[in-house]
């Protein structure tokens, strides 16, 4: 009787113990919290506070030109941004330039990655030059781009095909689409491009040539070695990629103008048109929290794949 109230008083003791530790990280955990807690308060001001400002704007039929005819409409202008035809080809055309842009620079990018991962003269004057394009601004590119490489009349393209018997092509006006995609592809490359070196450049020599000495050939190495090496990577190369192409403007406005009508525009920038163009606050204010939640819920899927990958073991 007295060993089983002895081994009750230890129980007891122990879990007294436990339940004071435990306040005892929790408090440590606060008081290491505690420094951040005016960053976070600032970065829920400035990010969460006009979003809700977004959704109240678009539950209004406010439009600048009549502001005596502001009021509310509950779900009106979601009902029709979505019967809205251009609504829905601006939406297309996103998809279209995130993918097609995605998808291309990252396979521009494995293969300038794996040239770069070997040694030969002159490896950093090359590194140097395939990176520069990321860091020109987006407003420089685009003139580049229309006006040096894409302009009709002096274009550096047209006078390449041109050697070949090829005419003159108007880029920006019969293939818009294909001309803002080569602009998104060049910039974005780069960014591609040192993810994968970086993942090249992290992953174990012994298991390259211990495939090396079991016969393995080097495509059979690349597809069975290092692209499962290279997964993280490239899979963390294509949100961030997605994230941000989708929010192109810089390149519509200046090469394409959305044109010609509204064939080249994407989402962000008939957004533009309807808010300063056209004055409609209601109707660019529910585009843009469809946008925002349409974003969020790619990025949370990818995520949640990317951090499943990095939970298993290699």
């Amino acid at each position: 009787m007295s060993t089983l109230v002895e081994r009750q008083q230890v129980r007891a003791r122990k879990a007294a113990t436990e339940r004071q530790g435990g306040g005892m990280s929790s408090a440590e955990g606060w008081r290491r919290r505690l420094p951040l807690l005016p960053a976070l308060i600032f970065t829920l001001i400035v990010t969460q506070v006009p979003f809700l400002f977004t959704i109240w704007y678009s539950l209004q039929n406010w439009n600048l030109l009549r502001p005596e005819g502001n009021q509310f409409v509950g779900l009106g202008n979601y009902v029709d941004i979505f019967s809205d035809s251009t609504f829905r080809g601006a939406a297309l055309n996103s998809v279209l330039f995130t993918l097609a842009c995605v998808f291309f620079a990252m396979l521009l990018g494995i293969i300038f990655a794996l040239l770069l991962d070997r040694s030969f003269a002159g490896r950093g004057v090359v590194r140097t030059l395939l990176i520069t394009p990321f860091l020109i601004m987006p407003v420089a590119s685009s003139l580049l781009w229309s006006i040096s490489i894409l302009n009709p009349s002096y274009g550096l393209l047209n006078w390449v095909i041109g050697l070949v018997g090829i005419p003159p092509v108007d880029w920006t006006s019969q293939h818009p689409i294909v001309s803002i995609l080569m602009a998104l592809v060049w910039q974005w490359t780069p960014f591609m491009m040192l993810l994968v070196l970086s993942g090249l450049q992290a992953q174990s020599k012994d298991v390259l040539e211990a495939a090396q000495v079991d016969g393995a050939g080097w495509w059979r190495t690349f597809i069975s070695v290092t692209l499962p090496q290279l997964r993280r990577y490239i899979e963390l190369g294509i949100l961030l990629g997605a994230i941000y192409v989708v929010n192109t403007f810089d390149q519509i406005y200046l090469m394409t103008a959305g044109g010609p009508g509204t064939a080249s525009a994407n989402l962000p920038f008939y957004i533009y048109q309807r808010a300063f163009l056209g004055f409609d606050i209601g109707q660019a204010a529910a585009m843009g929290v469809v946008v925002v939640i349409a974003t969020i819920i790619v990025a949370t899927l990818a995520l949640r794949l990317i951090f499943k990958s990095f939970d298993v073991k290699d």
